[in-house]
């Protein structure tokens, strides 16, 4: 018997009522929410703070911006909490790409300089890096590193390309399109020895890991709490520890310019700061109705789940009954092959989420890595595995019909 064999549902989660988790959320129920891992989805209960955030600074804003800093810095410092980091090493930024726009204009430069990054990065951060070699006078080097790659193998590829001319080394803490952890805790390490500045994107890392920066020697850290976290969108943190960090400023300048980091990030005019203060709400109640531990674990066995189910679905249909080889593998984010020939690059996986949604009511993730398509599952505590059984007997033979249909007319 193998492992898979012994793979079963976990029980779902319930409310204290005995209602199901998804009662806490506002999602449509006509849909199958099986993305979370790209926008996340809010509790009612941080709805409803923020909401009434919006009421209270929209009924007196003469009295409410004045005052917003310090009710900042209150809820910085309860984030800063449950990521166990120091609360002054904690900015808030509105998310992470925005957290990494503000490395890219700070870090010092390298007039003719490389920039290191993977072929797993996220897209987004990896153009700001382009954006910042092209003023730098200089070049990113893109490194290769296979779905399969080990720790020691991953490690290695990275840091066999940082040479004399690497002004910055950015890598995912876990990566999107491709759902692996990278070994930044060594990649960190060795950056440090030769001097080169890091900066590690822990986007998705928020909420999936108990202790994120434990081990983890990096100059910046940027993480979305609205992801996993749960939080409202536009809630996420840039982490900086090293000297570097007194250079770093806000992309909006604003009066609080003169203050050290990270109380300059407090005061940004008058933008929307109730996603940050409707945080605190969305992270207490996931640990006062579950606990984030069991949480993680409910999700953890859920994916597990889902990737056997969804995988052994597709098998039946294409042969293809080998399971994706991820070299380090995270509990809520999972890959599933998808029949030849379907979302082969980043553009016909985005075509391929759109048209699932459309067609068959499902909100599902598809990604692209060296021209194989991917289905990226990723799971949360509303989650239960009725969702992914629909998915594996209802949408996995449209999939293959879909593919064999663009084989017949010749488009792959």
């Amino acid at each position: 018997m193998s492992k898979t064999d012994l793979i079963t549902a976990p029980r779902p989660l319930l409310l204290a009522d005995g209602r199901p988790a998804a009662a806490a959320w506002s999602l449509d129920p006509q849909v199958r929410h099986l993305n979370h891992g790209s926008f996340g989805a809010v509790p009612i209960a941080a709805q409803n703070v923020q909401d009434e955030l919006r009421r209270e600074m929209d009924s007196n804003p003469g009295v409410w911006f004045p005052h917003l800093a310090a009710r900042v810095a209150e809820a910085r410092g309860a984030i800063a909490g449950f990521l166990r980091v120091a609360e002054t090493d904690l900015a808030l930024v509105p998310n992470a790409s925005g957290g990494a726009s503000v490395v890219y204009g700070s870090v010092p430069a390298r007039p003719g300089g490389e920039i290191l990054v993977t072929d797993h990065g996220y897209g987004a951060v990896s153009m700001g890096a382009e954006r910042l070699a092209r003023r730098w006078g200089g070049s990113v080097r893109t490194v290769h590193v296979p779905l399969a790659a080990g720790e020691d193998e991953a490690y290695e590829a990275v840091m066999s390309q940082a040479g004399d001319r690497t002004g910055l080394i950015v890598v995912d803490h876990i990566t999107s399109a491709t759902a692996r952890r990278m070994p930044v805790e060594r990649i960190g390490a060795e950056a440090r020895r030769r001097g080169i500045p890091f900066l590690v994107d822990g986007a998705h890392v928020p909420g999936l890991l108990e202790d994120p920066l434990h081990g983890l020697d990096c100059d910046f850290w940027i993480g979305n709490i609205h992801k996993f976290g749960c939080a409202p969108r536009g809630s996420s943190v840039l982490v900086a520890r090293s000297p570097l960090r007194d250079a770093l400023y806000p992309l909006i300048d604003s009066w609080g310019a003169e203050e050290p980091f990270p109380d300059r990030f407090d005061t940004q005019g008058t933008l929307d700061a109730t996603s940050y203060l409707a945080t605190p709400t969305a992270l207490d109640f996931i640990e006062d109705t579950w606990g984030w531990r069991t949480a993680r674990t409910y999700i953890r066995e859920l994916a597990d789940y889902a990737q056997h189910v969804v995988g052994a679905a597709l098998a039946g249909l294409t042969g293809q009954d080998e399971p994706v080889d991820v070299g380090m593998p995270v509990d809520a984010l999972r890959l599933v092959r998808l029949p030849d020939g379907l979302a082969t690059t980043r553009l016909e996986a985005d075509g391929l989420r759109d048209r699932v949604a459309r067609e068959l009511g499902v909100a599902a993730a598809f990604t692209s890595f060296d021209g194989v398509g991917y289905l990226r599952l990723s799971t949360h505590v509303y989650n239960t595995a009725a969702d992914y059984e629909y998915f594996a007997e209802n949408c996995v033979p449209v999939l293959d019909e879909w593919s064999r249909t663009a084989t017949d007319r010749g488009e792959r």
